[in-house]
């Protein structure tokens, strides 16, 4: 059976890495690039369509400040690429009616070419933003390799983009009912899959069962993996699993973790996902009255457990 990857998840673009340190290459294939522009707030330009939705607008080189570093993101039929990072203008902004947005705001409507594009611009630029000294001496580093690296010129060290590995899991009773929790900086009655980053030395496997077993005291088996999505915000790599609980379902919280968890049916976890699409106010006295837009890895384990694929 063929399934439907993740948001943000599909690879549309050639990225082309052997062109990175061709600067002939690429001062040449810049003249007729198009080019993702994006602030150091990790914002793009947008229009509204038809419907209403944000379209990324492109830039055309000749309209970028040449004295900006241009970062290679890769190919298209032969068309180059690129991103920039510009200082944000809210005049000319508004002039060409344009809304710079996040890519939170994007990436629900972005087809599979700016969503891929854009993921991996914001990355670049989150990456580059923490990382401006050498972590061996303290020197200042400088981009190289058309925005893959960064060099140190005092001890030559070349240092490159860090994405940091975190698991996310639907876990499930093997009947009814699957578990979900909220955290404690989310409003009451928003509820999503449980989550946490890999330690130094841990399997993703060993991982998944840590994390619930610290989150919410329930062991767990069974654990499969079964897709991922990069997630920029700042660096993360959402690797996304299927567990069944493995004993007594009883729900420990951990302090700080998780402000509730509680295992909840289909039909409830259906009706959360009409009222999250529909924009509906649910019912107060509900515990659960949402779970996380389709942008997420986490709305993907949900819908598919809802459709009995897991």
């Amino acid at each position: 059976m063929s399934v439907t990857p993740p948001p943000l998840s599909v690879s549309v673009y050639d990225r082309a890495a052997h062109r990175r340190s061709d600067e002939a290459w690429l001062a040449e294939a810049w003249g007729n690039a198009k080019v993702v522009a994006i602030t150091s707030r990790a914002t793009a330009p947008t229009v509204s369509s038809d419907e209403g939705y944000p379209v990324v607008v492109l830039r055309d080189p000749q309209s970028v400040p040449a004295d900006l570093p241009r970062r290679f993101l890769g190919l298209v039929d032969d068309i180059a690429y690129f991103t920039v990072t510009v200082p944000f203008d809210r005049e000319a902004a508004e002039a060409a009616g344009e809304h710079w947005v996040t890519l939170r705001e994007i990436g629900p409507h972005a087809d599979d070419l700016v969503a891929d594009l854009l993921v991996s611009a914001v990355a670049l630029e989150q990456w580059h933003q923490r990382h401006g000294h050498c972590p061996q001496c303290g020197t200042p580093t400088v981009e190289a390799q058309a925005g893959w690296t960064r060099r140190c010129p005092a001890d030559d060290s070349e240092h490159f983009p860090r994405t940091d590995p975190a698991v996310i899991m639907l876990v499930h009773d093997g009947a009814d009912r699957a578990l979900l929790g909220r955290g404690p900086q989310w409003g009451e009655g928003r509820f999503s899959t449980l989550a946490g980053f890999v330690e130094p030395g841990e399997s993703l496997e060993a991982a998944v069962a840590r994390e619930v077993f610290e989150e919410v005291g329930v062991r767990i088996t069974d654990i499969a993996y079964l897709a991922s999505q990069p997630w920029p915000f700042p660096a993360s790599l959402m690797l996304g699993f299927v567990a069944r609980l493995d004993g007594d379902p009883a729900i420990t919280l951990e302090e700080g973790e998780m402000a509730e968890a509680n295992w909840f049916t289909r039909e409830e976890i259906a009706e959360a996902a009409d009222w999250t699409d529909e924009q509906l106010e649910a019912d107060p006295g509900r515990q659960l009255r949402a779970i996380p837009p389709h942008f997420s890895i986490s709305r993907y384990l949900i819908d598919r457990w809802l459709a009995n694929e897991i």
